[in-house]
């Protein structure tokens, strides 16, 4: 498109804002039919010129020149319309690449096209889970899809929220859809506080993925965080086992350098109740991953407060670092785990916690259980990625459990 019809589109997407209009370019007269547009949007600050005074209209504009232009646009949206409002949030999603390389970040982009942004993810995986116990061999494909919605309601306050949709391939036909997270943030500085169902992830993974109601207050600056929590449990690995009967209380603080990883964390259940049933109320942990040029070491340990003062713990090398917007990156780890009943809430792998479940809830003699773990992850396509684990030398006390593994296709949007 020629520069100069570009510009007089612009000029009528803003009209109605005020600028004073005067001459800005030698090559420019004001017997040109596009002279009052470029006046305008060169007044406004929208265009400007080459060093020579001159705008050269009847240049083909780059998709980057316009970009340009929609980027000092987006900073003038309060003097916008709701139309053109409307007509620069379908501009900016057109070109949000290019913004991006602009320098204006998806966060702020997210926060002018609209005030409602949507992400997601997908995935197709096939499940074979063997385990030693009465149900036999579990096996079977499934498929999920996740959507974020996410509405800003103010430069410090934003509503999210999670549509969770699981369907089973083999044997149950059952789908099944839900609002898995829902939950307010407000920020003040460095300080946020966040009310409603939300996800808690503790460590390296070895407790993962599980939502609670409740409320927490963070503080985050630079390298360090610290976050304290009060709430129920309400689904995940760590209310699968009926803890979500009972209010807990957390708190967690870690530190991201240039050379490791660290971090720890404490729970504690609330009442007498929860540990005349489970033998224990509290627990803490530590985790570290420590980056050597392609590798890395990673590590986890957690004790409970049970008589028999039960541990979990699992330590690990990796390699590689997958980008998933890069196809031919990837990553494979491998790890130990040694995983005590008292001192269990969730697996950091799919399939280790699907037979690791199980197994406690069919066998309550299951005390201790022990495996290796493999994983590895390579992008295909741009935001297409393969995830495999398999998890081996398995046992539970002294009774030897099958090989497990999982392979899945995943998908970004």
């Amino acid at each position: 498109m020629k520069k100069i019809l570009a510009i007089a589109a612009m000029a009528a997407l803003t009209a109605g804002v005020s600028a004073y209009a005067a001459n800005p370019f030698s090559d420019v007269t004001p017997d040109d039919w596009a002279y009052q547009a470029v006046s305008d949007l060169s007044s406004q600050g929208v265009v400007e010129g080459y060093p020579d005074g001159t705008f050269k209209g009847e240049r083909n504009m780059t998709r980057y020149e316009l970009a340009q232009i929609i980027a000092r646009l987006m900073a003038k949206e309060d003097q916008l319309n709701a139309e053109q409002k409307a007509t620069l949030d379908k501009l900016a999603g057109e070109y949000a690449d290019e913004l991006a390389n602009l320098g204006v970040r998806v966060s702020n982009l997210e926060k002018k096209v609209g005030n409602i942004s949507w992400s997601g993810d997908a995935r197709m995986r096939y499940i074979n889970n063997s385990y030693a116990d009465k149900t036999g061999t579990h096996e079977g494909w499934d498929g999920r899809m996740r959507i974020n919605v996410h509405g800003q309601v103010n430069d410090s306050t934003y509503v999210q929220g999670r549509l969770v949709n699981t369907m089973k391939f083999k044997g149950d036909d059952t789908s099944t859809t839900t609002m898995d997270r829902l939950y307010v943030n407000h920020s003040f500085g460095d300080v946020g506080i966040r009310l409603g169902r939300q996800d808690v992830i503790f460590g390296n993974g070895l407790i993962y993925d599980d939502f609670y109601d409740g409320a927490q207050i963070s503080y985050d600056k630079d390298a360090f965080g610290i976050t304290a929590g009060y709430g129920r449990l309400k689904s995940g690995n760590f209310a699968d086992r009926t803890y979500n009967n009972y209010d807990f209380f957390f708190t967690k603080a870690g530190w991201n350098g240039s050379f490791a990883k660290i971090g720890a964390a404490y729970i504690n259940f609330a009442g007498d109740d929860f540990k005349k049933a489970y033998h224990f109320d509290d627990m803490w942990g530590i985790n570290t991953v420590i980056p050597i040029q392609d590798f890395r070491i990673e590590g986890e340990y957690w004790k409970s407060n049970a008589d028999n003062g039960d541990t979990s713990w699992n330590a690990g090398l990796g390699y590689g670092k997958i980008n998933y917007k890069k196809p031919g990156t990837w990553k494979l780890d491998a790890t130990y785990n040694k995983v005590g009943d008292n001192a269990y809430l969730g697996l950091y792998t799919n399939q280790a916690r699907d037979f690791m479940n199980k197994s406690f809830k069919k066998d309550e003699s299951v005390e201790k259980v022990k495996f290796w773990n493999v994983t590895g992850e390579v992008a295909l396509q741009k935001n297409v990625y393969l995830h495999g684990e398999y998890d081996f030398d398995v046992k539970a006390d002294s009774k030897d459990l099958d090989d497990a593994w999982t392979v899945s296709l995943n998908y970004k949007f």
